[in-house]
């Protein structure tokens, strides 16, 4: 506490005078720190414990100590207390709160053997594992409502693409399965990322531990950390790869969610018609009576900018950065808090827009041979007759150049073209010119055949309920 005003923070008695108004403002990081709060309440109270177990609180005062941390935390729930810029940040803030409910004889005892910077890399870890379950649930919300589209249209086809040009017949669950895919990916980035960030840094002091005797591995385990404390006291305050990790995932989870909205905008579109979008996650136009806007994919395109731009700037912060501490990491908790608070506000819409659009079978069956689609399929069956592939592909050519030139599509050749191009090409190609046989045919494991899509369901939802059961579990 500052002898010569009445500020309460947690450095100053080496300074004659307090900090200009210019650097208060800088410094003050209270106005978003303050979401913290909760889980330096928790802090405290194991800090507490062991400062009982050292002998540095009585049996007494620590009763006394958590009943204090207690109705300060009730006092923040209900916004009966809160942070100011005076407090610069949530831990001055809090121990603002609890001087002023224990006293500075009791209440001053807590500071003992902790430093701001093993506190808020602990938090800070406390409280990304917490919204890594809410994202993770959230995730498995967007990937049941995939696996629900799949289900419902087991045998719709739909034209493949590569370079979005047509490529080959592929099952409309196939396509939408890949997604899910992706997504359970960044589920189990996640599951992974709160394996290693479960190590406290609780203990490790301002970069050199505490001479006090305290028990950090206690500490730990009171706040839920299953890996322990921090081997390294100075890896404890300074690192931040947990942080940029986290960033990565989000990132990544807002670029395959662009993917993802960048089809729903074109087959939403007059010229593909593939889908229709639900009323409830549409909107319409000010001047243009007509108009249903795809605005949820649209801005879950310019939300993943943001995430990416996030995590570029976290990166940028962090380079360079000497051991242990610097002031420079109060830069670390704002790209990270937004990429958690955007995403959770972007999944519910974007699960919701993907669980109500109606699928336009007919369209997509319509498309799924044309641009002569099934040219492989050509080629493949002429390999199963014995011919070499370079021979096949370059007669599968030649028949797409016959369809070309008389704007036909595959299978109305004739025979008799067929026999000119090749003489390989039978009438018995024919067999493989239709579309349900086409995908049949690729029934090996990750193809598009509905057997091998019913394989991939299966996989894909004993995995859900694995992502499930993290998400849910309480920690």
């Amino acid at each position: 506490m500052s002898s010569n005003s009445g500020d309460v923070r947690l450095w100053g008695g080496r300074f004659a005078d307090g900090p200009a108004e210019a650097l208060a403002k800088l410094s003050a990081s209270v106005h978003f720190d303050w979401r913290l709060a909760p889980y330096d309440i928790a802090g405290s109270r194991a800090h507490a414990r062991v400062l009982n177990k050292a002998g540095l609180l009585s049996e007494e005062e620590l009763l006394r100590m958590l009943g204090g941390l207690d109705q300060l935390e009730a006092d923040v729930a209900d916004g009966g207390f809160v942070g100011t810029i005076a407090d610069e940040d949530v831990h001055t803030a809090l121990e603002r709160g609890l001087l002023e409910r224990l006293g500075p004889d009791l209440g001053g005892k807590l500071r003992a053997g902790r430093s701001r910077n093993d506190q808020v890399a602990t938090l800070f870890r406390m409280y990304l594992r917490d919204h890594a379950r809410i994202i993770g649930g959230l995730l498995a919300d967007l990937q049941e409502a995939l696996v629900g589209l799949a289900e419902a249209h087991p045998d719709v086809a739909m034209p493949g693409r590569t370079h979005l040009q047509h490529a080959q017949p592929v099952l409309f669950a196939h396509h939408v399965l890949a997604h899910v895919q992706a997504l359970s990916r960044n589920a189990e980035r996640l599951r992974q990322w709160d394996t290693r960030t479960a190590v406290s840094p609780y203990g490790s002091g301002a970069l050199a531990g505490s001479s006090l005797g305290l028990d950090p591995e206690a500490v730990a385990a009171d706040l839920g950390f299953e890996g322990g404390s921090s081997a390294n006291s100075i890896d404890g305050t300074a690192s931040r790869d947990f942080v940029a990790e986290f960033a990565f995932i989000t990132a990544m989870t807002g670029v395959d969610l662009s993917r993802i909205a960048e089809e729903v905008i074109i087959w939403n579109t007059k010229e593909f018609s593939f889908v229709t979008l639900h009323d409830a996650f549409s909107t319409g136009s000010s001047i243009m009576p007509q108009k249903k806007n795809p605005d949820i994919a649209e801005l879950a395109r310019g939300k993943s900018g943001r995430l990416v731009g996030n995590l570029t700037g976290l990166l940028t912060t962090l380079k360079a950065l000497p051991l242990a501490y610097n002031r420079d990491l109060q830069e670390d908790k704002e790209p990270v808090f937004d990429s958690c608070d955007q995403l959770e506000i972007l999944l519910p819409a974007f699960t919701g827009m993907m669980a109500t659009l109606t699928v336009n079978r007919e369209r997509m069956e319509e498309l799924a041979p044309a641009g002569f689609s099934l040219a492989t399929d050509i080629a493949e069956w002429l390999v199963r007759q014995g011919v070499p592939f370079r021979v096949a592909h370059e007669v599968a050519g030649e028949c797409v150049k016959e369809c070309e030139q008389h704007g036909i599509e595959l299978d109305e050749l004739s025979d008799e073209q067929f026999a000119a191009i090749s003489p390989h090409l039978t009438p018995e190609v024919r067999t493989v010119l239709n579309v349900p046989g086409a995908l049949a045919s690729r029934s090996g494991r990750g193809g598009t055949a509905p057997s091998a899509v019913a394989v991939q369901l299966a996989e894909v939802t004993a995995d859900l309920a694995t992502q499930r059961a993290w998400a849910d579990a309480k920690r």
